[in-house]
């Protein structure tokens, strides 16, 4: 998968979806508002990271950062 915000949108968008969750559920359970879930499905690059962790962790959606490897 690309690492884009808006590869991440669809993600949650679809993820959302499979679970059978309303934006507006998924901005109440998330502590998030709904225009934000908007904004988010829809890849805008401004989205506070940490609403958008929170989102990713209310979905199940697991997230992995891989250092760089270092040449020694």
């Amino acid at each position: 998968m690309d690492q884009t915000p808006e590869s991440i949108g669809r993600l949650i968008r679809s993820t959302r979806k499979a679970l059978g969750v309303t934006q507006r559920d998924l901005a109440m359970t998330s502590g998030t508002g709904w225009r934000f879930i908007i904004d988010l499905e829809k890849g805008k690059p401004t989205c506070h990271l940490g609403k958008t962790l929170t989102v990713l962790r209310t979905l199940g959606i697991r997230l992995e950062l891989t250092p760089p490897e270092r040449n020694e």
